[in-house]
């Protein structure tokens, strides 16, 4: 309950994202390859975004 206002840090907001992304990626690698990369791509530099903020 006391939880409920808390904002989410920065790093669990780029894991959210780079979630998304990846979900997002597999559902159109079946029919659209091409986004499919792009989304891969974008989910790649998120994660450098992760390990750096994890240094």
């Amino acid at each position: 309950m006391f939880g409920l206002f808390k904002k989410k840090s920065e790093m669990e907001v780029l894991q959210d994202k780079y979630k998304k992304l990846m979900q997002q990626a597999h559902q159109l690698s079946t029919s659209n390859r091409k986004l499919s990369d792009d989304k891969v791509f974008e989910a790649e530099e998120i994660m450098k975004q992760i390990v750096k903020l994890e240094k």
